[in-house]
Formats: structure tokens, sequence, C-alpha cells
């Protein structure tokens, strides 16, 4: 493996780590925030 796909494994690799990270805190808030939408309708 040559040093360019080392640091593009290791960019994609982080990457994926900050989309899993964002993905739960988006899931976190979703699920403490009240249903508002839903009794509006």
């Amino acid at each position: 493996m040559t040093e360019k796909d080392k640091q593009r494994e290791e960019r994609l690799a982080a990457a994926l780590r900050q989309n899993l990270r964002r993905r739960k805190e988006q899931v976190r808030a979703l699920s403490k925030s009240p249903p508002k939408e839903k009794d509006e309708a």
C-alpha cells in the first residue's frame, strides 16, 4: 500500500467517525425533544 493510500484511508476513517458522532448527537437531540409536530396536526 502506498503512502497516498494510507493517507486516504486515515482521512476516510476520520470522516466516518465524525459522521457517526454527529448522527448519534442528532438522535439524542430528537429523542429528548417532545414531538410537537404530531400534537399540532
